[in-house]
């Protein structure tokens, strides 16, 4: 089904896979006729050319990308804009789009919803952007109908920024590295390596896109093979998918880890352009005749199966028929896994689903930028055409990505088919996928066609005894099992004849209600400002010595921004520094925000010119101890801080407030065994975040949750670019250990010594 090579590949002619061996270059003479260098072929992939035509740097190993176009929706989109007004925004310098789609209903925290997107839409007007009301289209759909374009690069403050299937690199970073594009700054990294995708052949009848997706990320999410690097999907298996089978896995390759998603493109692409009256913006891309790329994942597509990702991560997949097969057992090991993500919180298990030797469901749910297409709801109304869901627990709610998609499900008729069985059509909203919408009950097993299924997510609040599990499936299999009424069913079991409508996209539905300024900025508009919406508290450069203290120690093998900060109800507080903060750790450590406040009180003392000692009686030990050595140390050069510990923290959404809200409450440093996402990373840093790395093995760490950590000449070791940190855990005497910083650009480091990327820009 999927098979990953060992080494780096060679792709000839588009067609033929040569791998990296001592026989390679002789192999691939003797195809082509000529000799071509391993540095020769890296050249010659889509990435590397789309990536080339967007380098400002003139250096394609040190990149600084500009980007065509930029996206945000309501969560995100105030705080980026609070914070390039603070660094000097005077307009939108390209396209902005800003989508309500996240914070769409109006239903906690009083006006604070609404009050967020009427200050997009005078945003959009003073500066010169795209404003997309409320429920007309989740972002990425949106994007896909509306931006995207052959060989362009868009950067979009959510993690599933993917375009790559309509030839559009895209990628999902926190909000301050939109903040620097609004700026006139640029994105920059490390040339990415380049992973082939080799799609061969074609589905079978009854598997959809996100069972091709659950198999790849089954595959490649745990051994990090593709963590950070461009996937480019190639192979003569692009050709036998349509252009919305393709956007649904290529959506998904967010929960790889990679850090962008591109496919090679053909007439099919060309006739999504044809149809949303965009045909300018198509443009044919293919690898060059003899392309390498840093690894290859080979995907059958004829023998991908339905899949389902069990609780509580997209990368727990198994057949369909597997979990059939072995009910018991494939429960028991998710139950197994789970006890280490909840920690023992709540009593957890799934074995009351089983039901006469069948496991049943209470919920399912098609919704989002993966399930919400034309074509995924099609199928699923094929299958239940005629049929019910039943009137016992079991729910169906289905989430039209658009409102162009939703007209058209209506003129076509599949949206009646679908509520004649019970099913419910709801507006376009990204609720479903994060929580805040169809929340599922306590103990409850949902099956969705969404993103993710991560644990304290789709309405968990362990520490108030509630739990809910999410499986991702696809809409067809989703569909198969509403026919049964709830007993897990693969779309390959029925018999269905799949109509396969054509899509006609009605242009006059965003024309009509779409406020778009066509980049004209209006300075003289007054931007409306809710009661909640604050602005960031200030926040000091880095001091010479640093004192930490551990606030929150997670030893999960991987810990996600749901975590760092939940999403659901807390959405609603984005745009309130201090508020949301409240949230943070909540559902993962509740104690965390208290033991932060308390250690930012010393800070506090710090900057108000009084001694932290007076506010905070623990530190007396401490800096006597330091003091031994140090004797100069708390002259009106420390700074105190928090810090957390995780063994591999930041896999998940692209938002910045996971790490945000730790700065806010006197964070200042992360240290962690690695990160799982270098937009997580580049948070902390941009928040002026030390993101400090241990190779000690997180079972025999020399600290612990409470200990203090000395980090003496940090801020002179971040000047001068160390590598390597000393730093010393404060007891009955000072424990050395060791930190690294990693590898960071000289805008980083200079973004870390100011305190953040806001006291960057103003200099």
């Amino acid at each position: 089904m999927v098979k990953l090579y060992d080494q780096g590949a060679y792709l000839v002619n588009g067609t033929e896979i040569v791998e990296d061996t001592p026989k390679a270059q002789a192999e691939i003479a003797a195809k082509t006729g000529r000799q071509v260098s391993k540095e020769e072929a890296a050249k010659e992939t889509i990435a590397y050319g789309i990536l080339k035509e967007h380098n400002v740097s003139g250096n394609m190993e040190r990149l600084n990308i500009k980007f065509d176009k930029l996206t945000s929706h309501d969560i995100t989109f105030v705080g980026i804009i609070q914070t390039a007004r603070a660094s000097g925004l005077e307009k939108f310098p390209i396209p902005y789009v800003l989508t309500n789609c996240h914070n769409s209903l109006c239903a906690v925290g009083g006006t604070i919803n609404e009050d967020d997107h009427v200050f997009g839409l005078t945003c959009a007007k003073k500066y010169g952007g795209v404003y997309v009301p409320p429920h007309q289209a989740v972002i990425h759909q949106f994007a896909r109908e509306m931006l995207a374009g052959g060989g362009k690069m868009i950067l979009g403050s959510d993690s599933h920024t993917r375009y790559g299937a309509l030839g559009t690199m895209a990628m999902g970073e926190g909000g301050p590295e939109l903040v620097k594009q609004l700026l006139n700054k640029t994105y920059d990294i490390k040339m990415p390596g380049v992973v082939g995708v080799y799609l061969d052949g074609e589905p079978m009848k009854g598997v959809g896109p996100q069972d091709v997706a659950l198999a790849i990320i089954g595959a490649t999410f745990a051994n990090g093979y593709v963590n950070n690097k461009v996937m480019e999907f190639v192979g003569p298996g692009v050709n036998n998918l349509s252009a919305d089978f393709r956007i649904g896995i290529d959506v998904m390759t967010t929960e790889t880890t990679c850090l962008s998603s591109i496919w090679k493109t053909d007439e099919k692409i060309k006739e999504f352009y044809d149809i949303h009256g965009r045909t300018e913006d198509y443009k044919e891309l293919n690898p060059g005749e003899v392309a390498y790329y840093d690894g290859m994942v080979y995907v059958d597509l004829g023998k991908v199966k339905p899949m389902i990702a069990m609780p509580f991560h997209p990368s727990n997949t198994y057949t369909i028929e597997e979990v059939n097969t072995n009910l018991k057992d494939i429960l028991h090991e998710v139950e197994e896994k789970a006890k280490i993500s909840l920690d023992g919180a709540v009593d957890y298990s799934l074995q009351d689903k089983i039901r006469g030797g069948k496991l049943y469901v209470e919920q399912g749910i098609i919704a989002g930028c993966a399930g919400g297409g034309f074509e995924n709801i099609c199928a699923a109304a094929d299958i239940l055409r005629g049929r019910y869901i039943g009137a016992d627990e079991f729910t169906l709610s289905v989430y039209p990505a658009s409102t162009p998609i939703y007209i058209e499900l209506m003129r076509n008729g599949a949206a009646a088919d679908l509520m004649d069985t019970g099913a419910v059509l709801k507006t376009a909203f990204c609720g479903p996928c994060f929580g805040a919408g169809d929340t599922p009950a306590n103990d409850a097993l949902s099956i969705r066609h969404t993103t993710r299924n991560f644990p304290n997510r789709e309405g968990s609040k362990l520490q108030s005894g509630q739990i809910a599990s999410v499986a991702l499936m696809d809409a067809r299999s989703i569909a198969a099992t509403a026919a049964n009424k709830g007993f897990l069913t693969p779309a390959t079991d029925l018999d269905v004849e799949y109509k396969n409508p054509t899509y006609h996209f009605d242009k006059n539905i965003y024309a009509n209600r779409v406020f778009d300024s066509h980049g004209v900025a209006d300075p003289s508009v007054e931007i409306k400002f809710g009661p909640n919406i604050k602005d960031w508290p200030k926040m000091s450069a880095l001091p010479e010595n640093l004192l930490l203290k551990i606030v929150s120690e997670i030893h999960d093998p991987v810990t996600t921004t749901d975590e760092l900060i939940p999403s659901g109800e807390t959405s609603s507080y984005r745009s309130n520094p201090l508020g949301l903060a409240e949230f943070a750790l909540s559902r993962k450590d509740p104690a965390y925000v208290g033991r932060a406040k308390e250690v930012q009180k010393a800070q506090k003392a710090i900057e108000e010119g009084t001694c932290p000692l007076e506010v905070l009686d623990e530190l007396k030990p401490v800096m006597a101890k330091i003091r031994e050595t140090y004797p100069c140390v708390g002259e009106g050069n420390l700074g105190i801080g928090s810090t957390i510990f995780a063994v591999k923290p930041g896999d998940g959404s692209a938002r910045e407030q996971a790490a945000s809200c730790q700065k806010v409450l006197g964070g200042w440093a992360n240290i962690a065994n690695e990160y799982a996402t270098k937009r997580y990373r580049s948070n902390l840093i941009n928040w002026g975040m030390l993101p400090f790395l241990t190779k000690e093995d997180h079972e025999n760490l020399p600290f612990a949750n409470g200990d203090y950590i000395f980090v003496p000449d940090v801020r002179k070791a971040v000047e001068e670019k160390a590598s390597e940190i000393k730093a010393y855990v404060v007891g009955e005497t000072l424990k050395e250990v060791t930190f690294y910083l990693g590898d960071l650009t000289d805008n980083e480091r200079e973004i870390i010594l100011k305190g953040c990327l806001i006291n960057y820009y103003k200099g």
